[in-house]
């Protein structure tokens, strides 16, 4: 036996609510023989008589009427699949795959979230801590669908990566340290030091920083989680180079100094994703989010 049809289960279903074939097929738009036809197909596919014909109306018989109380709960499943696939599409429901650095999660993703939830509260974000060329090759792979990385990047096909947001990065020091009143890379060298893990962007701009200046530092520790370098710094165990975190800075602020660097160096972020035209409406609307906190 063939599927039922769905267009002809609505039908059906609107006969026994109307009680005439004229009724329905106004309600539906559609011509009478139409109404009619759709009748005995699902008749022929089933096997059974479906409606009774009287003088004035039409009433269902014991087998119409099981099949139309079992299909309003299909079309009503199918009208929700319908609906929810829209909603997918506009971008007003789905769940869309963000990776980035503790960082960024700390710092600047709260208040996207929040505003993400206030516009579309049908988008959930699943964040994932993942280092830049971590969040790429994700991207690449197709198992990410944004990632909020350290620009710049290597091209890669088919992925867009947009300027986002700048940070000033500064010298993060003991509070029981004598200290300058701007960092230089003569003057870090001298101290011990912590650095982010070799494999990250943040430790190339670093070290890129001391470079410049002739010198080539050596990390008492490397670690890949900015709190845990703030806290050490906190601690008294080293110096670091990092991007301010209000937060978190705050939070710490009377156990540590924040030193300008000099000369200045400035952590870029962009945003990472396919190209515009192989989005879904959900990563779509979260990139539009982002973009609403860009720095002009």
């Amino acid at each position: 036996m063939r599927q039922i049809n769905l267009d002809q289960l609505r039908t059906l279903v609107a006969i026994a609510d109307l009680g005439t074939f004229s009724a329905a097929a106004q309600a539906l738009h559609l011509a009478q023989p139409t109404v009619s036809l759709h009748v005995s197909e699902l008749e022929s596919r089933l096997g059974a008589r479906l409606v009774v014909r009287g003088s004035r109306s039409v009433t269902p018989t014991a087998a119409g009427a099981a099949l139309v109380e079992r299909g309003r709960r299909l079309l009503r499943d199918a009208d929700d699949a319908v609906e929810a696939v829209k909603r997918q599409a506009e971008g007003r429901l789905g769940r869309v795959r963000l990776g980035t650095s503790t960082g960024v999660v700390i710092d600047l993703l709260p208040q996207v979230l929040e505003a993400l939830q206030a516009s579309h509260p049908g988008i959930d974000v699943e964040v994932s801590i993942l280092g830049s060329n971590q969040a790429m090759e994700r991207l690449a792979l197709g198992t990410l669908d944004i990632g909020l990385v350290a620009v710049p990047q290597p091209p890669m096909r088919d992925l867009v990566v947009a300027p986002w947001r700048s940070q000033p990065m500064m010298a993060f020091v003991p509070q029981k340290w004598k200290a300058p009143k701007r960092a230089t890379p003569q003057w870090l060298i001298e101290q011990p030091l912590i650095f982010n893990d070799a494999t990250t962007h943040m430790y190339r701009l670093t070290m890129e920083w001391f470079a410049n200046a002739g010198c080539s530092p050596r990390a008492r520790i490397e670690l890949n989680y900015d709190a845990a370098m703030r806290s050490l710094v906190a601690a008294g165990y080293g110096a670091a180079v990092l991007p301010v975190q209000h937060g978190t800075d705050a939070a710490l602020n009377g156990r540590m100094q924040i030193l300008p660097l000099s000369p200045k160096l400035t952590r870029r972020l962009g945003i990472a994703h396919r190209a515009k035209a192989s989005l879904d409406g959900a990563t779509q609307s979260v990139v539009d989010t982002l973009m609403e906190f860009r720095q002009r």
